[in-house]
């Protein structure tokens, strides 16, 4: 049982708390037993797994499944595990697995999310959850946006980040003009927009472009899109968090491809 600090091991797992070494190293986080059996459940492939002797004796064979899924399997000590997790509260495993594996291709049907510059790592993996629940297709980030693997982001995603096709568009543009060529109609949100997001028809294959928390969308992404639409919102109120403009479009999105069934 591995129970120093000092370990190499132990400090290589630590340093992936940074952005930096997480990209360095080719690595990232999955914490928990939720994330954990959601990875193996869709054969996701693991470097390294650690879990306390207590985790171990309540998870057997989820335990036996990782183990025969990854490079390295060490039990640890609750200071070794506190010390590798990012959380405050770690339910007992830690693993790590290569970066850049999730990315899948993003298909050009249904409704796909299309994200510029999104910042909050709570955001994204808000957006993952709804969009896997909601029966999107797929979603794009911009590259200047936070990484797919922070832990946040995948902590946020409730397990679905792994069945969400996701992608990382190196020109967001270029990604946008690529829908289009392939007949999806580009939808961006606008607080100037004269129509509101429900008189879309959303049962045609649909882009939906996103901004910055902060800034919202770019005006040269707006200014590309086939439509523009508005969420109404009360006087007083400025905007809406991303997330659940996401939602409300996707939820409308699903409404009506629904009751065209």
């Amino acid at each position: 049982m591995l129970t120093s600090l000092q370990n190499n091991l132990v400090k290589q797992i630590r340093k992936l708390h940074s952005t930096k070494e997480r990209h360095k190293q080719g690595l990232f986080l999955l914490e928990g037993t939720h994330l954990l059996e959601e990875a193996c459940a869709v054969n996701y492939p693991l470097e390294v797994v650690c879990c306390t002797p207590q985790w171990q004796a309540n998870h057997s064979r989820l335990w036996e499944d990782a183990c025969s899924r990854c490079d390295r399997a060490e039990v640890v000590s609750e200071e070794v595990l506190q010390a590798i997790a990012t959380t405050v509260q770690p339910d007992g495993v830690v693993a790590t697995a290569k970066r850049g594996e999730q990315q899948s291709q993003v298909p050009f049907t249904g409704v796909v999310l299309a994200f510029e510059t999104i910042q909050d790592p709570g955001n994204l993996g808000t957006i993952i959850r709804t969009a896997a629940a909601a029966g999107a297709s797929g979603l794009w980030l911009s590259q200047d946006s936070v990484d797919l693997d922070n832990p946040k982001v995948l902590r946020a995603s409730a397990g679905q980040w792994f069945r969400l096709a996701t992608a990382v568009s190196e020109d967001l543009k270029a990604t946008v003009q690529a829908c289009q060529q392939a007949g999806m109609q580009v939808i961006a949100t606008l607080p100037t927009a004269k129509l509101t997001y429900w008189e879309v028809d959303w049962t045609k294959p649909s882009l939906i472009l996103l901004g910055n928390e902060g800034a919202g969308l770019s005006p040269d992404l707006a200014a590309m899109a086939d439509q523009q639409v508005k969420i109404p919102l009360s006087p007083g109120v400025e905007s809406l968090n991303v997330a659940i403009a996401a939602a409300l479009m996707l939820y409308e999105a699903q409404r009506q491809v629904l009751d065209n069934s």
